[in-house]
């Protein structure tokens, strides 16, 4: 299984954002406590960011994160008030490859799946089918079940879903068709959106800011699990806001 984290607070470093904490994502990398069947997450990373107002940037590797030094060298001088990281244990069947590391990218949003559809050789034509056209969004094409997850989100994006709901329709969409584990992280720079749907996610807040992750990242108080099948999302306007997946009127693509 893979790992992620989101930010969305004052300005601090990539490398705040990865490394820092007892269990930073980066110990995640090598030493995950809440993993589902995996010992390492060590076949690619990569990390998300926006600065000004352009679409957010990315450094991505198909390497174990703890071994490129040159990043955690760069990532002392990169700071954002908004960003997306992930660490990957990539499910069989898939290549260990760059295009693969997440965050993906869909125009202003950043996207990371941990998890994977089960049996997804059976489901993938009905579910690119749904998605539709891919044009604008090369992520989408990537070697990896995560891919057509962002292009089903993609879609729900471009018909005006908002950065919440166009997860959880995804969600409900590809649950009902597969199983699977389908915990879902985006962020568009002003906010975050996750799902839960077979894995853990947890949540602090502290003022100003709000820091979603797999796992909680050091032992400081204030991290709170988030239910399974649940969305979640965050602004620093409206602060948290948790929703039971199940039963919701999400509009399906």
């Amino acid at each position: 299984m893979c790992r992620h984290v989101g930010y969305l607070g004052p300005p601090r470093t990539l490398h705040s954002l990865v490394f820092d904490g007892e269990h930073s994502l980066e110990h995640q990398a090598y030493a995950p406590r809440m993993t589902q069947g995996n010992l390492l997450n060590a076949d690619g990373f990569g990390v998300g960011w926006y600065a000004g107002n352009g679409p957010p940037l990315r450094f991505r590797r198909a390497q174990p994160l703890w071994t490129d030094v040159s990043f955690a060298e760069i990532a002392r001088s990169v700071a954002t008030s908004c960003g997306v990281a992930a660490v990957r244990s990539a499910t069989a069947g898939f290549p260990v490859d760059e295009s693969c590391a997440q965050p993906l990218r869909a125009g202003h949003r950043l996207f990371s799946h941990n998890g994977k559809i089960i049996g997804y050789p059976e489901v993938e034509d009905k579910l690119r089918e749904l998605a539709g056209g891919v044009a604008g969004v090369p992520d989408a094409r990537a070697p990896v079940d995560s891919a057509v997850l962002l292009a089903l989100a993609a879609r729900n994006w471009r018909d005006g879903a908002g950065l919440g709901a166009a997860l959880a329709a995804v969600v409900t969409t590809v649950a009902a068709l597969a199983d699977g584990r389908y915990n879902l992280l985006a962020a568009d720079g002003a906010a975050l959106a996750a799902t839960t749907w077979g894995d853990s996610l947890f949540v602090r807040e502290t003022p100003g800011a709000v820091e979603v992750a797999s796992e909680p990242l050091d032992g400081a108080p204030g991290w709170r699990a988030v239910p399974d099948r649940s969305l979640l999302t965050a602004d620093l306007a409206a602060g948290v806001t948790i929703t039971p997946l199940e039963g919701a009127p999400w509009t399906a693509t």
